[in-house]
C-alpha cells in the first residue's frame, strides 16, 4: 500500500497540484453561486439522472437506459434555455469582478462633496416628509436600456430638482432617477423586479426594484419608503434597511471621491432581510 501511495505521489507535480487547486476553487464559486436557487434544485435532478442512467446501464435496462441517455443529452441545452437569467447574471459578476475591472475614476473633491451634499439633503427631506423616492446611480456597468425606459433629463444634482422629480403627482415620481456621471441623467425609468426568495413577501415594488437593478450591475440605489420614511440601500442584491443620513453620506462620499470601496460600506450596515417588516 505504502509502495501504491509512493508511485502515485511521485509522478504529481507543481502544475499538478495548481490544476487540482484551481478546478476545487471554480466548483466551490459554482456551488455556492447555485446555493439556495432553482439551480440547486436543477442539480439534486440531474446527479439523479446521472446515477440512475448509469445503474441502468450496469442492470442491462437497454430501453430505459437509452430514454434516459436522451434526456441527459436534451437536459445540457434546457439547463441553457431555463437559467439564461441566472448564467448572464453569473457572466456579469465575472465581468465585474476587480480581475478585470478598471478603478473608478476619481471625481474633483469639491464638485464630489458638492454633490453628495444636494443628494443627501434631499433624501433628509424625504425620509421626513415621508416622500417615496429611488435613486440609481451607475457605476462600472452601463444603464442605458433602463435610461430609455424613462425620460432623458440630464440636469446638475440639486435638492430643488430630486424634489419636484419625486414630488407626489409629479409625472415621473413613480420611476426611477438615474444618476450617471454626477448628473441626473434620467428619471421615470423602469427597473427590474428581483426574483430572490429571500426577500420578504410584503416588501414594495419600489424595494423589489431597488434590489433587483443591483441583481444585474454594480449600481448602487438609495430607496425612501413613502409609508414610513425608512431609508435603505441596495448593492449587488443585498438590501440594508433602517439607515441613518450619516451612513448614506459616508458611502456616497466613499463613491465618489474613491476613497474606499462601496461594497466595504455596505459591509459595515447592518442587514434586515429576513427580519425587515412591509414596506413600500
Amino acid at each position: 500500500m505504502q509502495k501504491f501511495f509512493e508511485n502515485v505521489f511521485s509522478g504529481v507535480g507543481i502544475a499538478d497540484i495548481i490544476d487540482i487547486l484551481i478546478v476545487a476553487f471554480v466548483f466551490y464559486q459554482l456551488l455556492k453561486l447555485i446555493k439556495q436557487t432553482r439551480a440547486e434544485q436543477l442539480l439534486k435532478g440531474v446527479i439523479l439522472l446521472v446515477v440512475a442512467t448509469g445503474l441502468t446501464g450496469l442492470l442491462n435496462l437497454h430501453t430505459i437506459n437509452w430514454i434516459l441517455k436522451g434526456a441527459v443529452s436534451l437536459g445540457a441545452v434546457a439547463i441553457i434555455v431555463v437559467f439564461q437569467p441566472e448564467l448572464r447574471r453569473a457572466l456579469e459578476y465575472l465581468g465585474r469582478s476587480k480581475i478585470v475591472k478598471a478603478p473608478l475614476s476619481q471625481m474633483d473633491k469639491e464638485k464630489g462633496k458638492k454633490i453628495t451634499a444636494h443628494i443627501v439633503k434631499a433624501v433628509e427631506a424625504f425620509s421626513k416628509d415621508r416622500v417615496g423616492a429611488l435613486i440609481v446611480f451607475e457605476k462600472e456597468t452601463n444603464l442605458t436600456d433602463i435610461v430609455e425606459s424613462g425620460t432623458v433629463i440630464d440636469a446638475e444634482i440639486s435638492e430643488q430638482i430630486l424634489g419636484n422629480i419625486f414630488y407626489e403627482g409629479a409625472p415621473l415620481h413613480d420611476g426611477a432617477v438615474i444618476i450617471k456621471d454626477g448628473r441626473v441623467c434620467a428619471a421615470g425609468c423602469v427597473l427590474p423586479l428581483t426574483r430572490s426568495n429571500e426577500i420578504s413577501k410584503e416588501l414594495g415594488t419600489r424595494h423589489r426594484a431597488g434590489i433587483g437593478v443591483t441583481e444585474h450591475s454594480d449600481a448602487l440605489v438609495l430607496i425612501v419608503s413613502e409609508e414610513t420614511g425608512i431609508i435603505s440601500m441596495a448593492s449587488e442584491g443585498h438590501l440594508s434597511r433602517f439607515l441613518d443620513i450619516k451612513t448614506v453620506e459616508k458611502t456616497l462620499l466613499n463613491m465618489y471621491l474613491n476613497t474606499g470601496e462601496v461594497t466595504g460600506t455596505m459591509a459595515i450596515i447592518p442587514r434586515f432581510i429576513s427580519k425587515i417588516r412591509g414596506d413600500k
